[in-house]
């Protein structure tokens, strides 16, 4: 006698169960879909325990009609399906007609559901996968699914699941997908009998996300929007100040559908490459609408995981599309103070109106050829023309900052069209902006240092306290970037080529980036063993010496993860040197050198943030010191 035999349709619906249903997480996720694909304006969600107890979903859907109700608790039927090419071209959440029988066969289950055209509704209960009869009764247009005793007659699966607490978690995250996803819906969730969430239908996303992760979050999204053809994308992106330690608050959805999607994750990091830290995550809410023929949805039964016809093109779009925004945004962190009590007007920043333009005013200052002198390298570099200087004497004659020397002279605007490869990882090239009376960093106004580490200034509409070390990072990596433009950095070439000594597995980190740090000035060579040859320095980095310079580059490179690109991993390089070229923290400036800074930060790109990630200023507004005082 064989021993191959054929698996009863319970064992079937238990293993389909296992893929589908993995928690009361997955039975929510499964009946919030088909209440959105039913049409339904109004979705009610009530768990108990975490929805080990209960789960139910009622909706207000066009419903289904007795003898459709029996076929939806069977396994493979479907009323989104007809043919397979009918799978190249699905514009629904559901399809693959799986999830009710799974459902149904390790649960109690009962549904009651009427069509519009019925005059009565219809109710069948389900024990274990058992069907019941189908009983005529009195219910509204729409579909309810109760679910009770979620994996009953399969006890080891329900010894896996969590506490209640941690299960209703999972629960309001799936409950969160949908929402976000489908705002015009009124959607309300209830747990242990008390109205967690009652969501009515909106427009737009701002008003789900304020719900979900708070005002200020709603506050601070920015708008992202751009359609390539056929491929529309839009959504919202959140400041850089309200970023993560993880990537849960990033939402990606493909037809409605929330997805997770490694390739469109990395270009979002990417997007926000340089302004965040190292290990925070960005915020965002992204939706995807794409022709079904070019996204294939059944990859798995739980149909987060999709793959793309053309993802190169997509992660492009995404990558262009929030670079472009950050490009024309004004990302400079504003300092929100706490509120304090007994004071109830807010200022308009905190109300959720438009973040305050500011503009720095000037009393008497040197004359800016001087200024711009201050920069000028000790040794002859390439100099560019910059007409936008007046010429003529100075007022006074300024000493000369030394960290002031090493700074290359002032760029002159270039063409847009002219840049090559390295520029190719922004969405425009970084052309130096010309100062704009509406720019917030234009020109210092009584700055004074504290602590010998941060700038304070007065603006029109506050104050505004810089980081010394942070700004001077970004003048530099950008003035830096745009000499690699046209020709490379300067180095001063050592009269001794000095050795130095590393592991093997660091010397050859080092070695296999040679062409990139020859780019930057940094030329060695290997020497054998673990050790190799520095032949030139940046001629900037004066106080760093050889061997702490290239110990910290192969610590780099062996602990930081590699971008994907040789024109991002000069990038990468490039903020480092910037940064050990920088002033430092606890650095007294004179007068003079403060002004020499400040007076440089509108002529450089993202001057709100440092290569790193980390903010240059933060603005406090008039309004908020009022506040503070109790004048307001």
């Amino acid at each position: 006698m064989g021993i191959i035999r054929q698996l009863s349709a319970s064992v079937i619906n238990q293993i389909a169960a296992g893929e589908v249903v993995e928690r009361p997480s997955s039975v929510v996720k499964e009946l919030l879909e088909n209440a959105i694909d039913a049409g339904a304006t109004r979705v009610d969600v009530s768990v108990e325990r975490g929805g080990k107890d209960l789960v139910r979903v009622a909706d207000d859907g066009k419903g289904m009609s007795v003898d459709d109700l029996p076929l939806a608790f069977t396994p493979h039927a479907t009323s989104k399906l007809a043919e397979a090419d009918d799978l190249f071209r699905i514009a629904t959440l559901g399809f693959r007609g799986e999830a009710l029988a799974a459902i149904a066969e390790i649960s109690r289950t009962r549904c009651q559901s009427r069509s519009a055209n019925s005059p009565t509704g219809a109710e069948i209960t389900i024990e274990g996968g058992v069907a019941g009869e189908v009983k005529d009764c009195g219910c509204p247009q729409g579909t309810v699914i109760e679910v009770r005793n979620l994996f009953f007659n399969t006890p080891v699966r329900r010894t896996y699941l969590k506490s209640d607490s941690t299960e209703a978690g999972h629960v309001i995250e799936v409950f969160t997908r949908i929402a976000l996803a489908h705002p015009t819906v009124h959607l309300t969730f209830r747990s242990g009998g008390k109205t967690v969430y009652d969501l009515p239908g909106v427009t737009g996303t701002k008003e789900r996300v304020a719900a979900f992760f708070g005002r200020e979050v709603a506050d601070s999204l920015l708008w992202v929007e751009s359609e390539i053809e056929e491929i529309h994308l839009w959504g919202y992106v959140a400041h850089p100040a309200q970023s993560r330690s993880t990537s849960k608050a990033q939402y990606l959805f493909v037809g409605g559908r929330y997805v997770r999607d490694r390739s469109l994750g990395h270009a979002l990091t990417e997007a926000f490459r340089g302004l965040l830290m190292v290990g925070r995550q960005p915020v965002a809410f992204i939706h995807l609408e794409i022709p079904p023929d070019q996204v294939d949805v059944n990859v798995h039964p739980t149909k987060v995981e999709v793959r793309f016809r053309d993802a190169q093109r997509i992660y492009s779009q995404l990558l262009a599309t929030v670079r472009q925004t950050f490009l024309q945004s004004d990302l400079h962190s504003r300092l929100q103070s706490p509120a304090v009590p007994e004071v109830v007007p807010t200022s308009p920043a905190s109300a959720g109106g438009p973040a305050p333009q500011f503009q720095l005013s000037v009393p008497e200052i040197p004359d800016r050829q001087a200024v711009a002198s201050w920069f000028q390298p000790s040794k002859p570099f390439q100099t560019y023309p910059n007409p936008g200087y007046a010429g003529g004497p100075s007022l006074i004659e300024p000493k000369v900052p030394e960290w002031a020397k090493s700074l290359p002279p002032v760029p002159t605007p270039r063409p847009a069209d002219d840049f090559d490869e390295f520029a190719s990882v922004s969405v425009s090239p970084p052309v130096t902006p010309e100062p704009s009376p509406s720019s917030p960093f234009r020109l210092p106004s009584r700055a004074i240092q504290v602590h010998d580490s941060y700038l304070v200034a007065e603006t029109n509409e506050g104050m505004v306290v810089i980081d010394q070390h942070a700004l001077h990072e970004r003048i530099l990596f950008e003035e830096l970037r745009q000499r690699l433009q046209t020709g490379g950095v300067e180095s001063q070439r050592l009269l001794v080529p000095e050795p130095v000594d590393l592991t093997p597995a660091e010397a050859n980190e080092i070695v296999e980036h040679k062409e990139v740090l020859a780019k930057l000035g940094l030329e060695v060579e290997p020497f054998g063993g673990g050790t190799v040859l520095v032949t030139s320095l940046p001629a900037m980095l004066k106080s760093v010496t050889p061997e702490g310079l290239v110990r910290d580059l192969a610590d780099h490179f062996r602990s930081k993860p590699i971008p994907p690109t040789p024109d991002l991993i000069l990038q990468d390089v490039l903020a480092m040197i910037a940064c050990k070229a920088a002033i430092k923290a606890g650095q007294r400036l004179s007068p003079d050198e403060i002004t020499a800074l400040l007076d440089r930060r509108h002529l450089v790109n993202d001057a709100h943030h440092c290569p790193h990630g980390r903010p240059t200023a933060l603005v406090f507004s008039k309004a908020e010191l009022e506040k503070q005082f109790g004048r307001i």
